[in-house]
This record gives structure tokens, sequence and C-alpha cells, in this order.
């Protein structure tokens, strides 16, 4: 007997009673849907955080006080450090020479701009900035100019706004050198800055920037730290512009020998390992619970095709009497339990990835499918028919065809 007339007849069987199919499947469908639709969230957040690394722009590393990229407070060991001041991008830049460009930045957030009675919503980050942040924050002015050092130096009233804002309160003329209201601060327009990817699946638009020291005029220069931003000219030379740029902020802030940095530099491998810091544990209690479904699922299948062999004795012993060997008979019913597996699995997947995307949608991120663990997810099915299976098969292989024939 082929292959095709043993799957041929195992389908049959199956057909022949598809409540109980249904029923048997359910359990597959759960174990693989609980860790199907985790890894497709998973899965989504990662590619918008991969995508979303261009916010330091192109082989561009970050300089930070506190460890909060991910959001929250700085821990309590962070409170204490000195803050970053520019004077340290100062010193930064003069010794750090092998960097295209050193930039530094300093943000408030929730804030409202005005245009005489229009004002957008209070969602508006004010960002303080030198020249060079433009850069690095892959930020292009496509319409108006940049800022310059004057802008820097003289601390001008001047800004460079987003899309959002320029739709919001300026519909219906050019905004180039109009005068907007941010704290009551009057900021004159002299720049548009072409639209930006979403990062992390949240608008990088909705930005007015200003030279860092207008900004510091507006809400302080002590107590606040900046932000320094580094870019190389390459990816070849990426990693050693890091490494130097570690030691000399050690020596511009005076970090004895043998101590910990007092600072943070976030690249976009450091911004990868947080991120798996905290996928890793979710992944393994998915993967978990997943396992645990699918080994109830098994032991249901397994009790389910014990009946079956049970209910079908007498056929089986007509079949071994007509010449069926014993190899046909546990192939039949090892696929019987494989193809339960394999359905359940398939729907559990297709369900998992539907409603993944679906519940990944509110976070703004892309959709995605988790080919990876769709292949994990059908292979542990395949392994759950096989170990699950075997033993009702092989007591349906080794029924005695005499006594199977008299069993009523």
């Amino acid at each position: 007997m082929k292959i095709n007339q043993i799957l041929a007849i195992s389908l049959q069987s199956l057909k022949s009673n598809r409540l109980r199919t249904a029923l048997t499947i359910l359990g597959v469908v759960v174990g693989i849907f609980s860790i199907i639709v985790i890894m497709t969230i998973l899965t989504m957040l990662q590619n918008s955080i991969n995508e979303g690394l261009s916010s330091l722009g192109k082989n561009t590393f970050q300089i930070q006080k506190n460890d909060n990229v991910f959001g929250g407070g700085p821990r309590m060991r962070d409170r204490s450090r000195k803050d970053l001041t520019i004077e340290d991008s100062y010193r930064l830049k003069e010794m750090l020479t092998q960097a295209k460009y050193i930039g530094v930045e300093q943000w408030e957030f929730g804030k409202v701009v005005k245009l005489g009675n229009k004002e957008t919503n209070p969602n508006i980050s004010i960002a303080g900035v030198n020249t060079d942040a433009m850069r690095t924050n892959d930020w292009n002015v496509e319409e108006g100019r940049d800022f310059r050092e004057d802008d820097i130096n003289y601390s001008t009233n001047v800004c460079v706004i987003f899309q959002p804002i320029v739709e919001k309160l300026f519909p219906n003329i050019n905004p180039i050198g109009q005068e907007i209201k941010v704290d009551g601060k009057p900021l004159k327009v002299i720049g548009i800055v072409e639209p930006q990817t979403a990062l992390f699946g949240s608008s990088r638009d909705s930005y007015v920037i200003v030279p860092i020291t207008t900004w510091q005029s507006m809400y302080g220069r002590y107590g606040r730290s900046v932000n320094i931003t580094v870019m190389s000219h390459s990816k070849d030379d990426y990693n050693d512009v890091i490494e130097a740029a570690t030691g000399h902020m050690r020596t511009i802030r005076k970090v004895s020998h043998g101590e910990p940095n007092d600072f943070y530099i976030f690249s976009n491998e450091s911004m990868i390992d947080q991120t798996n810091q905290i996928t890793d544990p979710i992944k393994i209690i998915a993967l978990a619970i997943s396992l645990i479904a699918l080994v109830a699922a098994g032991i249901g299948i397994m009790n389910i095709m014990l009946v079956s062999v049970t209910e079908r004795t007498r056929e089986i012993g007509i079949r071994k009497a007509l010449g069926a060997r014993k190899t046909w008979i546990l192939i039949q019913f090892l696929f019987e339990a494989i193809i339960l597996c394999i359905l359940g699995g398939f729907i559990g997947i297709v369900i998992g990835v539907s409603i993944g995307n679906f519940a990944g949608s509110f976070l703004n991120a892309q959709s995605a499918v988790p080919w990876d663990w769709v292949l994990i997810g059908l292979t542990m099915c395949i392994a759950v028919g096989v170990i699950f299976g075997t033993y009702p098969a092989y007591k349906a292989s080794n029924l005695d065809p005499i006594e199977a024939l008299r069993y009523e």
C-alpha cells in the first residue's frame, strides 16, 4: 500500500467524525495561538524599533546622563551624577577629531504652540539644539533655512517647525517669517523640516526646534542635563569612535581609573540589547504556556485516538484479515494524529497572526508575520502528533486479527 493511499484512508477516517476531530484539534489551536499571537506583537514592536534606530541618525550614538532611553525616570544612582553640559560637548568636539558631527540637545515635552487665536494640542516637544544636532538627528530643512552659529551664540528667538504644526497653524499661509509663541516666548519661524518616519510607532513630527541657548533661556540652564549625539564618518569607524568618545568623556568628567562610567552611551546595538532584555522573558513565558497547552492537547489527542482504536477494533481486524500489514495500520493512525496537530497548528497560526496584528495596530506598529515562530510552531505540532500518536498507533497495529474480528 502506498503512502498516498494510507493518507487518504486517514483523512476519510477523520472526516467520518467531524465533531470529534474539531474538538480534538481545539487544544492544539489554543496552544499554538497562545505563542503566535504574542510573538506576532513582539515581532511588530521589534521591527518598529529596528526601523526607529534611524532616530539616532546613521552611524550615530548618544551620550546621556540617565539610563532612561525606554522611558521611566532616572535610577537613584543617576540622580547624584553631574549633569552633562554644553561645555562638555565643546570639549568633546575638540578632543574627538575623528567624529563627523557632535550635536547637543535638550528637550521639554507636552507643550502648546500658539498663533494668534489658534493653538496646537498639548503634545508638542520643544528641542534645543546646536547646528550639528540637526545633522545627527537627520532633520533636513526643506523650506527656509537651518540654524547658523550666530543663532546659537546670540540666543536668537527663531525656530524650525515640522509638518503637523504647519498643517494645524498655517493651513493657508506660508509659515516662513511668521511668529509663533511657546510658553509666552515669541519665536520666528525660519524653516520647515521634511516629514519624518515614525519612531517605535510614534510620530516624530510634533516638534519645535530652537537654538539650545534660546531653549536654556526659556527653561533654565542648571539642573538640566544635555544629551550629546555623535556621528561617525562611516560604519567602518563607528565602533572606534564610540570607544574614543567613551575615553574622552571619562577624561572630561574626571572619572577615576577602575571606576564605572558616570554616563551612558546608547548605540543601535545597546538599544537592541535593552529591547531583548525586555522581550526575551516574555518569549520564554509564552513558550512555556504554549508547551503546557500543547502537552495537554497531546494527551487529549492520545485519549481520543485510543477511543478511536477501540471503536474501530473490528475494522482493524477485517483489514488485517485481508492482508493489511502492521506497518500500514501504524502509519495510518500516526498520520491521523499528525494531521490533527497540523490542522490545529495552521488554524492557531492564522488566528494568532490575525489577532496579533490587530492588537499591534493599536501600538502603531506595522503588520508582521513571525515566520521563525511559525516554523517552530508547526514543528512542535508535528512533534506532539508523533509523540502522543505513537502509542495508540502501536496498539492498533498490534491487535490480534482473530480477537479483533470477535469484538462487538
